[in-house]
């Protein structure tokens, strides 16, 4: 396995549309142990493909850590949601940013491939039902950013811009 390089906001590669995955081969299965270690490794509950500057319907999630509850996601569809609940955002793409407070839905109906591409569907709600949703926007090349008022995003974007400036080379 290997860490993987998270690209950071404001890359413009955050916003680009994944493409379905098809072919389920070595190759995919090495990404995905690739992904799962790299989001422990950089301490998150969900990591995207396109996070990693991979433009596929892909994402892992485990919410509880330490492979206690790892979800492959692959070509997710949301088929049905219910509630609202509001909850702190963060994301690897964005970091050592304090995220901000999000309204997503209470719970959802979770249609997706598991990683050998067998159907699944999973019933999701609180902390889980918010990552689904989180790792999704990734997918469709939105950043839980996108949800906050143009303010706010502009705050975030000149912290974001200072930590990238300090800490990377992007």
């Amino acid at each position: 396995m290997a860490l993987l390089k998270i690209i950071h906001y404001p890359n413009p590669n955050l916003k680009i549309k994944s493409q379905p995955i098809t072919v389920f081969d070595d190759k995919l299965q090495t990404l995905i142990d690739d992904m799962y270690e790299t989001m422990y490794h950089n301490h998150g509950a969900g990591l995207a493909a396109p996070q990693v500057d991979i433009h596929l319907r892909l994402a892992v999630i485990d919410v509880q850590g330490g492979g206690k509850q790892k979800i492959c996601i692959i070509n997710p569809e949301i088929v049905s949601k219910e509630g609202d609940q509001i909850d702190q955002h963060g994301c690897l793409s964005v970091p050592r940013v304090p995220g901000d407070q999000l309204k997503r839905a209470a719970k959802l109906r979770l249609k997706a491939l598991d990683r050998h591409g067998q159907p699944f569907e999973l019933d999701a709600d609180g902390i889980l039902a918010i990552c689904i949703q989180h790792e999704i926007d990734h997918l469709d090349g939105k950043l839980y950013i996108d949800h906050l008022s143009p303010l706010k995003r502009e705050r975030l974007f000149k912290r974001a811009e200072k930590y990238n400036k300090r800490y990377t080379s992007e």
